[in-house]
């Protein structure tokens, strides 16, 4: 089961790298774009995000903090509806994308702080 846990925090690593990298790419470029790498980070991110809490809830159910998977659930989700309802437009506004990037370093300053 520890090896399980090991390749889904690795790809959850990976989801992290796509999503911030695909906000980051963008700083210069005056139109903002919900580029591919943010889509496919996002969904890696939930995907493995889940993968890890069970993981973690079936070897030891008192080592999880719920609260703190909420949270971070949440605020994935609405970087998650971000992400979808920019994809389908031609560009999104500074606001939008200043929002993912924004929510996405939230989620690791939770991730570490928390």
């Amino acid at each position: 089961m520890e090896i399980v846990k090991d390749i889904a925090l690795v790809l959850h690593f990976l989801g992290l790298a796509s999503l911030l990298g695909g906000f980051l790419v963008q700083i210069k470029p005056p139109v903002k774009v919900v580029n591919a790498a943010m889509f496919h980070g996002v969904l890696t991110q939930l995907v493995t995000g889940l993968l890890l809490v069970g993981v973690e809830q079936a070897l030891d159910p008192e080592d999880v903090n719920n609260t703190k998977v909420g949270v971070k659930l949440l605020v994935l989700l609405v970087i998650g509806a971000l992400v979808v309802l920019g994809r389908r437009k031609e560009s999104v506004s500074t606001r939008t994308w200043g929002l993912i990037g924004g929510l996405t370093v939230l989620n690791v300053v939770l991730a570490v702080a928390w």
